[in-house]
Formats: C-alpha cells, structure tokens, sequence
C-alpha cells in the first residue's frame, strides 16, 4: 500500500502515516527504503506523485548528485509524450533486470560462501537443511526484505555522515 503524502497550497507535504509535514528529501529516502508514495492535492484530490517524484531529481541535479545529460534532457523534451513513454518502459524494463541479477549474484556468492566454509561469527547462518524447502515466493520476498534493510542501512549511514560534516 502507498504511503498517502497529502499536498497543500503552500507546498507543504503531509505525511498521512506519520501525521507529520514531511519534505522532500525525505521522500527520497521513504522511497529508497522500498516504499510507495502517493501524493494528492488537498484542494482538488488531483494526483501529483510524477510532479513530486520529478522534483526530487531536479533537486538531486541541482544538489549535483545525480548528472541527467543535458542532451538526453534536451531530446527528452523535445520528442515529448513518445519519447518520455519510450525511456519509461526502456528504464522500468532495464531496473526490473538489475533487480533480478542483483537478487541472483546475492544468492550464488551466499551460497558459494557457504559451501567454501567462510561463514564468520558475525556473519550469515549457514542454511540449515530441511525436508520441507521455502517456497521461492518467500525466499524472493525474504532477499527483497533484506535489500530494503540494506538500502535504508545505507540511507542511514549518509545522514549520520552528513551530520558529522556539518
């Protein structure tokens, strides 16, 4: 289920969830941490999630910390709704493909340490054999638990060096 953000005439964001004004930054770390957002206007109940999603890019591009290629902004506008549909597939296809080669590389070096006996006392549990093996639905959902745990882990790690910066 979507996180519900709602927007207000003064650009505030309010985080239904929370109960808490939420901004854009943090966001962008609801949604590296595998959340959903929704965003709504308040006044008109219009939908604003792709408004929203793309100004936190912008604001990555201005912070400098992500580079969308002026060329590929260019071409991007200039082709329109046929371009913009084109790279949406071409991008949501070429994520799906990472994800899912992410989740296989994860599993092969596990079990690759594992058979090689390289498990540390802090480390991951050797697997435990069993008659009855999980099903991949729940082992797809249990690697994508610990990505997210991962991801936020990271998220986390930045804002703590951040603050130790200022």
């Amino acid at each position: 289920m979507a996180y519900v953000i709602k927007r207000y005439s003064n650009r505030k964001l309010y985080d239904t969830q929370e109960s808490r004004y939420v901004t854009l930054e943090e966001l962008e770390e609801l949604i590296r941490a595998g959340r959903e957002i929704s965003v709504v206007d308040v006044s008109t109940g219009e939908d604003l999630t792709s408004v929203t999603l793309a100004q936190i890019i912008l604001e990555n591009e201005r912070n400098h910390r992500a580079a969308l290629p002026t060329v590929f902004l260019h071409q991007l506008i200039k082709h329109g709704e046929a371009w913009q549909d084109f790279v949406q597939k071409s991008l949501r296809s070429s994520l799906e493909g990472l994800m899912t080669s992410q989740r296989e590389a994860d599993r092969v070096l596990r079990d690759w340490v594992a058979r090689a006996g390289w498990l540390t006392a802090s480390g991951p549990e050797p697997p435990v054999k069993t008659e009855k093996r999980a099903e991949p639905a729940e082992a797809d959902a249990l690697r994508e638990e610990v990505s997210v745990l991962r991801e936020q882990l990271r998220t986390l790690e930045e804002r703590l060096e951040k603050k130790r910066e200022k």
